[in-house]
């Protein structure tokens, strides 16, 4: 089975950037499975019905979230009527919509996980007793899992690859936008990458304006950070899974840039 991710889509300058380079992609992959995380889709926060469906029109077969979930009210209307969206399965229980999901394409089944971090972020339920959980639960269907790990520090999100190996397909973390060097199949099988990066401008920073972030930073006052619309980069992974043991057989990082793409 072979699945791509794509990492935090942020913005206008993520969404346009997808829309573009995803042919391209299908193309050099032949991706069975798409998933990307869309959690900073709708201006820098969270996503609306009507990008999740383009998203879908585009090709991508799942959406996974974080801690910007909630920040559309318009998602409590429809997260419920969406199973190929995922939001963090270690929210509290009364939260609406899914954790996991079971991604059907290509001739091939999925099972999609998205858990958030506790370190340096709202506290939520423990993400590795929900992982215990959830993988259980996905493994009596099939063993090819994708686990997006949500999280700010690299620690915990290391942490959690060790803790899924041998029992996940794919451990990748999001949250920070900034890709990460570590792509590896770690000894029982599951392929680990601390962070898969992001969609968006490369000209601000995380994706935002950068004179709103600089005056945080120098004044320490609140500020308003605003979506960057500069030229775009495009950060991701593709993996290869062997669906009769659910272990990854190969791991590639995908990144470009908008200068990239238009020499193709």
């Amino acid at each position: 089975m072979k699945v791509l991710f794509i990492g935090d889509i942020v913005g206008n300058a993520g969404r346009d950037a997808v829309k573009r380079v995803l042919p391209s992609l299908r193309e050099k992959y032949n991706p069975h499975i798409i998933i990307a995380n869309g959690e900073n889709a709708a201006a820098g926060r969270g996503i609306t019905r009507k990008i999740a469906s383009e998203f879908f029109e585009w090709g991508i077969h799942g959406i996974t979230m974080g801690n910007h979930t909630w920040d559309n009210r318009d998602l409590f209307e429809w997260i419920d009527d969406e199973p190929r969206l995922v939001r963090p399965a270690n929210f509290a229980p009364e939260a609406p919509g899914q954790g996991m999901a079971m991604i059907k394409a290509g001739g091939k089944q999925l099972a999609i996980i998205n858990l958030q971090g506790r370190a340096f972020l709202p506290p939520n339920d423990c993400p590795f007793r929900k992982a215990d959980e959830l993988v259980e639960q996905a493994r009596e269907k099939t063993k090819a899992i994708l686990v997006d790990f949500h999280a700010e520090a690299t620690s915990e999100k290391i942490a959690m690859g060790w803790y899924l190996d041998g029992r996940a397909s794919f451990v990748v973390g999001t949250h920070t936008h900034v890709q990460t060097n570590d792509d590896t199949i770690l000894p029982g099988g599951t392929a680990y990458l601390t962070d898969s990066g992001m969609v968006g401008s490369k000209e601000g920073v995380l994706g935002m304006q950068r004179d709103s972030v600089l005056y945080k930073f120098k004044t320490g006052l609140p500020a308003r950070f605003v979506v960057d619309e500069g030229k775009w980069h495009l950060h991701g992974a593709f993996v290869q899974i062997d669906e009769a043991t659910g272990k990854a057989e190969r791991l590639e990082k995908i990144r470009m840039t908008e200068e990239d793409w238009l020499l193709l």
